[in-house]
């Protein structure tokens, strides 16, 4: 029996067999609630249906929130928690509250002092990161960049400015039909020697997690798949390069 509290459930990044991704406690968790905050009905169906195929949708209840949600809306659909049922939260894909408008949700279940319980699962931002060989200690998730061409530049800008000053790696998405489009802009926009990483289709049979300088970038002139895609950008301290230099150095001596 699952115990009531609001379980924030990560849904898997590409197709492909759940168990890849998804740890048996998180099926048996899902299996035991019978209602649902989601982004998408559809596509929680689907998901649900991929959990357990035996599992009867039309007993189930569903909330949808995303960006047609009106505020007042959300709080009501906390109701069944109240009553002593658990609540599951479905996002279209990854985890639930990281980039997403589940997080409203949970912000009125922590106000009211509810248990919120999150599930194991991909993060598309964690493993492009994991992935990377970029800094893990600081970093930001900035979401899609500036369609605006102006816009855009200067907060590429601004993220080199922090890259420098802040010693932080700055991850940003595009949509999976821009993907080449926001390409061409980094490599004319950003200096040769950024450090850019391009992680595809995470977990998915196209995977692919690359990282190059912006100049390696342009001359490979690779053509970027149009599926869910992460970047990230990082550039090490000049003094980090130095330290690391007097090590090798000094460990050639010994």
């Amino acid at each position: 029996m699952t115990e009531a509290a609001l379980y924030l459930i990560p849904v898997q990044l590409s197709d492909g067999e759940l168990s890849a991704v998804l740890p048996q406690r998180n099926l048996e968790i899902v299996g035991g609630i019978k209602h649902f905050v989601v982004e998408n009905v559809r596509s929680a169906r689907r998901f649900l249906k991929k959990c357990n195929h035996n599992i009867n949708i039309d007993e189930l209840t569903f909330y949808e929130l995303n960006q047609h949600t009106a505020a007042t809306d959300v709080e009501s659909f906390l109701s069944p928690l109240e009553q002593g049922f658990p609540v599951g939260v479905i996002s279209e894909a990854g985890c639930p509250a990281i980039a997403d408008p589940g997080a409203d949700v949970v912000a009125i279940a922590q106000r009211k002092h509810m248990r919120v319980v999150p599930l194991v699962g991909p993060s598309s931002i964690l493993m492009g990161l994991m992935g990377s060989g970029f800094n893990g200690q600081s970093f930001a998730f900035l979401g899609y960049l500036p369609i605006d061409a102006k816009a855009r530049s200067a907060r590429l800008k601004e993220m080199q400015h922090r890259i420098v000053h802040e010693n932080q790696t700055q991850i940003f998405i595009e949509t999976p039909y821009r993907n080449q489009s926001l390409m061409n802009d980094l490599c004319r926009l950003l200096p040769e020697n950024q450090k850019l990483c391009v992680a595809q289709d995470i977990t998915g049979t196209r995977e692919s997690i690359v990282t190059k300088s912006v100049g390696e970038w342009e001359k490979t002139n690779s053509t970027l798949e149009k599926v869910p895609t992460i970047f990230l950008l990082y550039k090490k301290r000049a003094f980090m390069t130095k330290i690391r230099q007097q090590t090798e150095n000094e460990q050639k001596k010994t």
